[in-house]
């Protein structure tokens, strides 16, 4: 005979939903994203510049805190004691994502336009979907980036900024094999974010 199903009111603490999550249940995790979802998307559009706000959807900012939450928990990190919420863990991590999402629309050299040569005679136009796909891009960039050791991290930063494989490796004190291991590494694990988050 099977189980009677679960109705929200019987899902009980944070603790319990985090540990049913860990086993593998679906429903716990839908209902932990419930809990915290309308909390969340609140406090992105409190926290949120104008400027971000044009850019980017309060949805979009929340299920990248949940990718990441569910990401690191199935890595086994995060716990929560009896009687204590999630609540504290997804603020930071949703005040880290909005600050380098606001970051990135600063700072003029990663606009992704600017990488685009154009013929002179041909007006240069940014589209809304483009300044998304570009931001929703640096956010899952900023998650892989956060999980590399510092070294490593190091390495991709100075490249994305434009430095050769000589400069980085003198400026990282590794040697120029190291930095190609590197750098092939990480394009490796972006490939296998971004499908993940085509799926």
């Amino acid at each position: 005979m099977s189980a009677p199903p679960t109705t929200p009111n019987s899902w009980g603490t944070d603790h319990s939903l985090l540990r049913n999550v860990r086993s593998g249940d679906q429903d716990a995790a839908a209902e932990l994203y419930v809990r915290y979802a309308r909390r969340l998307r609140a406090l992105v559009r409190a926290r949120s510049t104008p400027e971000l706000a044009r850019q980017l959807e309060p949805d979009d900012i929340v299920q990248s805190v949940f990718r990441k939450f569910f990401h690191r928990l199935r890595e086994g990190h995060y716990d929560v004691p009896p009687g204590e919420e999630l609540w504290g863990l997804f603020l930071v991590i949703a005040l880290n994502k909005i600050r380098a999402a606001e970051s990135y629309h600063r700072a003029g050299k990663r606009n992704c336009h600017r990488a685009r040569r154009l013929p002179e005679d041909t007006p240069a136009r940014s589209t809304d979907a483009d300044d998304l796909s570009c931001a929703l891009l640096q956010m899952t960039l900023e998650e892989a980036l956060n999980e590399l050791p510092p070294v490593r991290r190091a390495i991709v930063r100075l490249r994305i900024e434009g430095y050769e494989i000589d400069e980085i490796a003198l400026r990282a004190n590794r040697s120029k094999r190291t930095v190609e291991r590197t750098l092939h590494d990480v394009r490796r694990r972006l490939r296998e974010v971004l499908q993940l988050e085509d799926r």
